[in-house]
């Protein structure tokens, strides 16, 4: 069996819109400076603890619940699917190749979002961390998806945009593929064992990477 990891936000989706004004509502609740949305582009990916860590606030804990109160409420859906991705996915299904999402979103939230835009069907398994930050590190995300399936580590991929990613597929063996129309530099993505401009290019990649 030959299975993809697929990352969401950033990756399937591009969720700025909910992201940036949910993160902007949690510094504002708490009477820090608030950046512009175009500045918050790299919180997109990361555990949102570690993104409010990064800015030094003084209980992380409740910045991410101010978040997720704004996040619940309207941001969930401000997101949208990156054009050629379902055509990618659809693809993939027909070639016999296994999907499941691998996001730092909580599955909670993440299976709404796979659910409401139509990218539910094509995935097997949807894995996210808990609400309470269990499996916030990617690494583990990705170990324990493939000792709940039992899929092969060598005989499966992760797709993402951010080194995250790429750092969580060496972590367990895994290759990867970093795709730019996220929100990684090239930089960050250069571990990977192959970099991807677009969803049409992607299916090609990973055959060339997971053959089947």
């Amino acid at each position: 069996m030959k299975t993809v990891f697929l990352d969401l936000d950033g990756t399937l989706t591009d969720p700025k819109p909910g992201i940036t004004k949910s993160f902007i509502y949690a510094l504002e609740n708490l009477g820090l400076p608030t950046p512009a949305p175009d500045d918050l582009e790299w919180v997109i990916g990361p555990a949102l603890l570690d993104s409010f860590a990064r800015l030094q606030v003084d209980d992380p804990q409740i910045a991410v619940d101010l978040y997720r109160e704004c996040y619940t409420r309207d941001g969930l859906f401000e997101n949208r699917v990156y054009d050629g991705i379902p055509d990618l996915l659809s693809g993939l299904r027909d070639a016999g190749y296994t999907m499941c999402l691998a996001t730092a979103k909580p599955h909670a939230y993440a299976r709404k979002i796979t659910a409401h835009f139509g990218l539910a069907e094509y995935l097997t398994h949807e894995f996210g961390p808990e609400l309470d930050g269990t499996r916030n590190n990617k690494g583990d995300l990705l170990a324990y998806a493939l000792d709940l399936t039992g899929y092969d580590a060598h005989n499966s991929i992760m797709i993402g945009d951010r080194h995250h990613d790429i750092d969580a597929a060496r972590a367990v063996g895994m290759k990867s593929v970093g795709v730019t129309w996220g929100y990684g530099s090239l930089d960050e993505l250069s571990a990977a064992d192959a970099i991807c401009q677009t969803p049409a290019a992607l299916a090609a990649t990973i055959a060339d990477l997971l053959p089947r």
